[in-house]
C-alpha cells in the first residue's frame, strides 16, 4: 500500500476516531473505521487496522468488542464515568464564581473526554436559584496569580473595588476602586470558597491581622519580589473554623458566643459550624453550644431567619445588639 503523507498520523487518527464516534452504544465496524480514516486522507487495509487496534490496546485503550451479525469496536473505559462528567458538569452551572460565557468553555471541555453521543448529555442546564453568575472573566488569572504568589512565597499588590450606584450611567450598580484606586499589598496564604464566592486569605503587616479579600472584587494582581509576612500568626490559624465563623465573609469582631439552640436546629448547627464542636444539654427540648464568630449584621441575620430557635445568651453586648437590629427593622414597618 502506498504511503500517503499522512500514513504516519495514521495510529493517532485512528485513537481520535475511537474517543469520538464510539461508546458502549456505539461501535464501529472496520468498515466504517476505514472510511472515517479516509476523511483524514488516510488509506487502511483491513489486516493492518487489526494491528493497530492491538497497539492501542496495548497502549492502554480499552479497547471493546461487541458481536452481531458484525463486529463493532468501541472504547469502554474512560478517565471519567459519565456520572462523574455530569457532575462536574452540574457544579460549573452553578457555580456562582464562574462566568457564563467561561461555563460555556468549560463543558465544552468536558465534551470532549467523551464521544459525540455522550457529549450531548452533557448539554445540559442547571436552574440554581439565588446564585447569579460573576461578570468578572479575570477571576481565573486571579487565581493563578494568588497560587503561584503562595507557592513561590511573595507578596501581592492589587486593586480592590466595592460596589457603588451612581444614576448617571446606563449601568445604574457599578464599580468603584476602594482607597481611591491606592495599591492593596498583602501576604497571602490561602484560598477559601465560602458562600459560593473565593476569598483570599491574607497577613496584613500594616494591620498586623489576617484579612480575607474577594478574588471577584481584586484586579490588577501583581506577583512582588518581597517574601511573605505573617507566616507565625497564619500558621495558628484555624481556616475551616475561621471560614465557618465570619458568615459570608463579613468583617466584624470575632468572638465566642454562647446559643440556646432548639434539638431540631442540630443539623443547622453542625452544617454551619460543624460535628467537632461541644454541646451540652439545656433542657429536653435544646441544648447549649458555644462557637466563634464574626459579630456582624449577616451573624444576626443568621439568626433571626432561624425563628426564635436559637437565643443568644452571651455575651450581653451581643445579645443587645440582635434587639437593636430587630427594633431597627421593626421601626421600617
Amino acid at each position: 500500500m502506498a504511503r500517503t503523507s499522512m500514513q504516519k498520523q495514521k495510529l493517532l487518527c485512528l485513537r481520535k476516531i475511537m474517543l469520538e464516534k464510539t461508546d458502549e452504544n456505539n461501535g464501529l465496524t472496520i468498515a466504517e473505521i476505514i472510511s472515517e480514516l479516509q476523511r483524514y486522507g488516510i488509506k487502511a487495509e483491513r489486516k493492518s487496522l487489526y494491528d493497530d487496534l492491538k497497539v492501542l490496546e496495548n497502549y492502554g485503550m480499552d479497547i471493546c468488542r461487541t458481536k452481531s451479525s458484525t463486529v463493532r469496536y468501541y472504547v469502554g473505559t474512560r478517565d471519567f464515568e459519565m456520572p462523574e462528567l455530569k457532575l462536574l458538569v452540574d457544579a460549573i452551572q452553578s457555580s456562582k464564581f464562574i462566568t457564563h460565557k467561561k461555563s460555556l468553555t468549560l463543558i465544552k471541555k468536558l465534551e470532549g473526554l467523551v464521544s459525540i453521543y455522550e457529549g450531548k448529555q452533557l448539554q445540559r442546564q442547571v436552574y440554581v436559584s439565588n446564585r447569579v453568575k460573576t461578570v468578572n472573566e479575570k477571576i481565573y488569572y486571579n487565581v493563578d496569580n494568588i497560587h503561584n504568589a503562595i507557592s513561590n512565597d511573595k507578596q501581592i499588590s492589587f486593586k480592590y473595588y466595592k460596589w457603588e450606584l451612581n444614576f448617571e450611567t446606563a449601568e445604574r450598580i457599578v464599580k468603584k476602586e476602594k482607597k481611591e484606586g491606592a495599591l492593596y499589598t498583602v501576604s497571602p496564604w490561602a484560598l477559601c470558597w465560602e458562600d459560593e464566592n473565593y476569598y483570599m486569605i491574607a497577613y496584613d503587616k500594616n494591620a498586623e491581622m489576617i484579612k480575607h479579600y474577594r478574588v471577584d472584587k481584586m484586579d490588577d494582581i501583581e506577583v512582588t519580589n518581597d517574601l511573605r509576612d505573617g507566616k507565625i500568626v497564619f500558621d495558628k490559624l484555624d481556616i475551616a473554623g475561621y471560614s465557618k465563623s465570619v458568615f459570608s465573609m463579613f468583617g466584624g469582631e470575632q468572638v465566642t458566643v454562647k446559643l440556646l439552640v432548639d434539638n431540631d436546629m442540630v443539623g443547622v448547627i453542625a452544617d454551619r459550624f460543624g460535628t467537632n464542636i461541644f454541646v451540652s444539654k439545656a433542657t429536653d427540648s435544646a441544648f447549649y453550644v458555644s462557637v466563634k464568630v464574626m459579630l456582624s449584621p449577616q451573624f444576626y441575620a443568621w439568626v433571626f431567619g432561624l425563628r426564635g430557635k436559637v437565643k443568644i445568651l452571651s455575651p450581653q453586648r451581643a445579645a443587645d445588639e440582635f434587639k437593636k437590629q430587630l427594633e431597627a427593622v421593626s421601626e421600617n414597618y
